[in-house]
């Protein structure tokens, strides 16, 4: 029973922390990452007839990349096996 009163507090305290902001739709694909989205599983040679946007990276598995946040620039990742892995606005 003494637990009890002792959670009690807790879950209180817990339903006091306001949830995370949402990202709001327009901000969260600005690179229009969402419409390529069927790119992945894809070979990395599909990429080759593509014109991507200005800025877009193709990122390979051991490739060094900035850690700069950029939410506008298209970012592709193929993994270790050749095939796009990732597409995303980062």
């Amino acid at each position: 029973m003494t637990r009890l009163f002792a959670v009690i507090p807790l879950v209180l305290l817990a339903a006091c922390v306001p949830p995370p902001p949402a990202t709001p739709p327009e901000e969260a694909d600005l690179c229009k990452a969402q419409a390529l989205q069927g790119l992945v599983g894809q070979p990395q040679s599909v990429l080759q007839s593509m014109l991507l946007p200005a800025g877009s990276r193709v990122i390979g598995p051991s490739d060094p990349v900035t850690m700069d946040f950029r939410p506008e620039r298209l970012n592709v990742e193929v993994g270790a096996d050749g095939r796009i892995a990732k597409v995303g606005c980062y």
